[in-house]
């Protein structure tokens, strides 16, 4: 891409008043140009990205002199990202997290924002400057090490769920930091100001903007989606899906939250939904291409001029705060009671600094609390470390492969039992079991399945299915699996008797867990509901609804009429092996794990 050619894109996309209209066909030229190179050497994307973006920008081959507007919208992809994490997730999962999420999340933003304090004091930075520097390199980057852990497939995995705990804590933690740095500007101005109005004001606001998101968002997503659905018309639906992640976004950017929480949230609240697989297919082409553009403008302010002028300082900062982190991170992890393999993935994943960094200093440097010569080395540093990311991923990687084969069979097994949280357990693992595990893993939900065919465990444990040995009907046996911090139970036996044992046990000693069934036959169903089954599939009448339905397809019934006469007669035997069973246990009883 030469003079000539970056100038015939200028003067054509002259004449054309669409703002940034250059830059994003520029950026769209040098990604179909770059990318299949590292898709070839089957390199990280993101890596890909950041490359191209310090290559066409001012301080690469100076195509493009500035990102500005394309950071801008390269942010909505951020935004995208988390609601499409929102909706993966669900709120038991997240309660299950929340350990992590508050306690070791929590205990990471303090102690690494301390301690890098500290070390910038003893550098000479001033109290105040070090402070705003060493809590903003205690963030890393949502969108980077979130897209890697998709990328790999290793969001579901509990290093992946390590990670993005701490992250969203750090994500919150970014309002009491901008709340620090407007604090510090009018101590250093010599204004008189409240501290403690000041920061009850912004945690109120941040307070207000997650509760309305949270209970009028519930009712009227809910409620929009359904009328929009009435009207059958994709583009309304579509349009409707990026509203709701734009308005939730802009609810807790307007608090002074991340826009990323309050997209986050709006996924969330959208996950247990049945308009949950529309939404995320709708979303995903626009998040994948403005998190493209998103990690291009990152490259783009890499200043490789501030480098070449201070690159012992800046890779003395860039060493010790990822040494720092990465140590904090990992002690810490351990600390909780996290396996050493996890420990270390997570700690070689959030090392690096993320792009609230960049907005946090650079508010600092316009109020006076850091100067323009400490925060410009430290902002390289941490453009540099966020382009290091997916090779200190793969890095991890490899330490937990090396790590892993150093462990035994059943040390790795006690190791991985031990840190499931929120996960799912299945009963099982014939036909029905394993159609469920593989659902359950494409969607990167954990779980662990029970089986005890030695044969068929050997098998899948040699295709890396999480499947042991064991009764499930055994409450010593479900305790190793963490069934008290487990979001639910599926039993698919084929066994009458054993599915019966194992439902009335589990019943009987966690009460409070969502318990699903397979009933093999009507009777099978009755005893399944009367043994305290949260809900019950009567797999001789699926089978037989789905064949209707095709057969009433085939023949030229009307569709709408067939599938309300398969739906009526569904609900009709649900509601008879409920009524007419004492003690029985409907879904309501049984949803609040």
């Amino acid at each position: 891409m030469d003079e000539l050619s970056s100038a015939a894109i200028a003067e054509a996309a002259g004449n054309i008043h669409v703002p940034y209209i250059r830059e994003v066909i520029i950026f769209l030229i040098a990604a179909v140009m770059v990318m299949p190179l590292f898709h070839y050497v089957r390199a990280s994307t993101v890596l890909g990205y950041l490359v191209i973006g310090a290559l066409i920008g001012p301080h690469g081959l100076a195509i493009i002199q500035s990102s500005d507007g394309i950071a801008a919208l390269g942010e909505l992809g951020v935004v995208f990202l988390l609601f499409t994490i929102g909706l993966e997730l669900s709120w038991t999962r997240l309660r299950a997290m929340r350990t992590l999420v508050l306690g070791l999340g929590g205990a990471q933003v303090m102690l690494s924002g301390i301690v890098l304090t500290g070390v910038f004091m003893l550098f000479g930075v001033p109290g105040a400057g070090a402070t705003v520097i060493g809590f903003a390199l205690a963030l890393s980057s949502t969108a980077i090490v979130t897209q890697l852990l998709i990328e790999r497939g290793e969001f579901a995995s509990r290093s992946g769920q390590i990670s993005f705990s701490i992250l969203l804590m750090q994500d919150l933690a970014v309002v009491p930091l901008l709340v620090m740095v407007t604090i510090l500007a009018d101590v250093a101005s010599g204004e008189d100001v409240n501290i403690f109005m000041l920061a009850l004001f912004a945690t109120l606001k941040a307070v207000v903007a997650v509760a309305l998101i949270v209970t009028v968002g519930r009712y009227v997503l809910s409620t929009a989606y359904r009328f929009i659905t009435w009207t059958r018309n994709p583009e309304l639906f579509l349009a409707l899906s990026l509203l709701a992640a734009l308005l939730t976004a802009v609810a807790t950017g307007s608090a002074g939250l991340s826009m990323a929480l309050g997209a986050f949230l709006g996924g969330l609240l959208l996950s247990d939904t049945e308009f949950r697989h529309q939404v995320e297919s709708d979303i995903q082409p626009f998040k994948g291409l403005l998190l493209g553009l998103f990690f291009i403008s990152v490259g783009v302010g890499m200043d490789f001029g501030v480098l070449a002028d201070n690159y012992g300082l800046v890779f003395g900062i860039l060493g010790a705060f990822l040494v720092i982190k990465s140590l904090l991170v990992g002690g810490l992890a351990l600390a909780f009671g996290q396996s050493r393999i996890c420990s270390v993935r997570a700690a070689l994943l959030l090392a690096s600094g993320g792009e609230f960094a960049f907005v946090v200093i650079s508010s600092a440097t316009a109020d006076g609390v850091v100067s323009a010569s400490v925060a410009q080395p430290v902002q390289l540093a941490t453009a540099i470390s966020m382009a290091l990311t997916p090779l200190l991923a793969m890095a991890g990687a490899r330490l937990e492969a090396w790590l892993d084969s150093q462990a035994g069979e059943r040390e790795r097994d006690e190791a991985a039992l031990g840190e499931l949280t929120g996960h799912v357990i299945v009963a099982g693992y014939g036909r029905v079991g394993r159609t469920i595990s593989s659902m359950l893993e494409e969607l990167h939900i954990p779980y662990v399945a029970l089986d005890l065919d030695v044969a068929r465990t050997r098998l899948a444990r040699q295709t890396g299915a999480h499947v042991y040995y064991g009764d499930a009907g055994r409450p010593e046996v479900l305790s190793r699996l963490g069934i008290s911090r487990a979001a639910a139970i599926v039993v698919t036996l084929d066994d009458v008797a054993a599915a019966n044992r194992t439902v009335e046990a589990v019943r009987h000693q966690w009460p409070g867990i969502a318990l699903f069934a397979r009933a093999r036959d009507r009777a099978h169903m009755k005893q399944l509901v009367a043994a305290g089954a949260t809900h019950v599939v009567h797999e001789a009448l699926e089978v037989s609804l789905q064949l209707s339905g095709h057969v009433m397809r085939a023949i030229g019934a009307p569709v709408e009429a067939s599938s309300q006469m398969i739906e009526r007669i569904r609900s009709e035997v649900g509601e008879d092996e409920n009524n007419g069973s004492a003690g029985s246990h409907t879904d309501k009883s049984r949803s609040g794990k």
